[in-house]
């Protein structure tokens, strides 16, 4: 009697979360029904006119379809290659830090960005690689040219990866941080005793003992590959760069919300959710096969 009254409490303790979870997110999935409609906003969805898949149909002919679906994967795989690597690094480097102070200091300052929104960062680094900026001043200073960060084709993609990276890789770094102390320390002292360096010792035993963690984050990291981060790039990209960085979720927003095609952004939108559950899925047999652990 004990244990169930405990549990009534615990499911009243949820039910304000479940109540707002069923409101905002099931009752709206109601609107997946636009993108089999041809969807008219004064007729209403009971009113406008049934279309079956012409809106996915419509949305394969699309012309930069496949190059807005390259660039998402792109970006998408970029930014998971290097902030896992330069989490990794990070997490490598400030475990060596010996002074408590410093290592604080360096965590805190490498954590801030990660707290800002992009609504925020975006001007700072905007500001940063504009044709004037401290970026332009320091090639001038080096005898290059200026370049059109903002503006460039070529440039622009490279920018979203490591301001990304910068905004992130320290809180990305926390989890390996927990995984260094789990590992034993007496594998550094016989591997001391045998002669290896430091070096040797990163090598061989702290590497080996970070393997686990970074297949799981690895794996787990998979679904992203078709979200590149819709509020960086719409924070910073602009028309002259839409051949490098226009992702789905950005044109999503210009085609259901910006030029009203509400059937045609609903369409989209529901492929990519359908993408990314199969991801989800993909990505726990992954990791309970490689490292068994279950997302769920």
């Amino acid at each position: 009697m004990k244990n169930k009254k405990d549990q009534t409490a615990f499911h009243l303790m949820l039910a304000p979360s479940m109540v707002f979870l069923f409101i905002f997110s099931f009752i709206p999935m109601f609107g997946i029904v636009m993108a089999f409609q041809n969807y008219i906003p004064a007729k209403g969805i009971s009113g406008s006119a049934w279309v079956g898949l012409d809106n996915f149909k419509f949305m394969f002919q699309i012309p930069d379809s496949r190059q807005i679906l390259m660039n998402t994967m792109v970006i998408a795989i970029w930014k998971i290659i290097v902030g896992t690597f330069v989490s990794i690094v990070f997490a490598l480097l400030l475990n060596e830090i010996r002074v408590r102070f410093a290592k604080k200091f360096m965590q805190t300052v490498v954590y801030l960005p990660n707290f800002l929104s992009w609504a925020v960062l975006a001007t700072v680094v905007m500001n940063i690689f504009s044709y004037e900026g401290p970026v332009n001043a320091l090639l001038g200073w080096l005898g290059i040219d200026p370049v059109l960060f903002m503006a460039s084709n070529h440039w622009f993609r490279p920018m979203l990866v490591l301001t990304d990276v910068w905004k992130g890789f320290g809180y990305g770094s926390i989890i390996y941080l927990a995984s260094l102390t789990a590992i034993d320390p007496g594998l550094y002292e016989a591997s001391s005793i045998d002669g290896a360096n430091r070096f040797k010792q990163l090598w061989y035993v702290t590497l080996p003992g970070l393997m686990p963690t970074i297949l799981l984050v690895t794996t787990l990291n998979l679904p992203n590959v078709l979200n590149a981060g819709f509020d960086q790039i719409f924070n910073l990209y602009n028309p002259l760069v839409y051949a490098t960085s226009d992702i789905i979720d950005t044109y999503v927003y210009r085609v259901g919300l910006v030029e009203r095609q509400y059937s045609l952004g609903t369409a989209i939108g529901l492929l990519r959710s359908v993408v990314g559950i199969v991801l989800i899925l993909s990505a726990n047999k992954l990791a309970q096969k490689l490292t068994d652990y279950r997302i769920f």
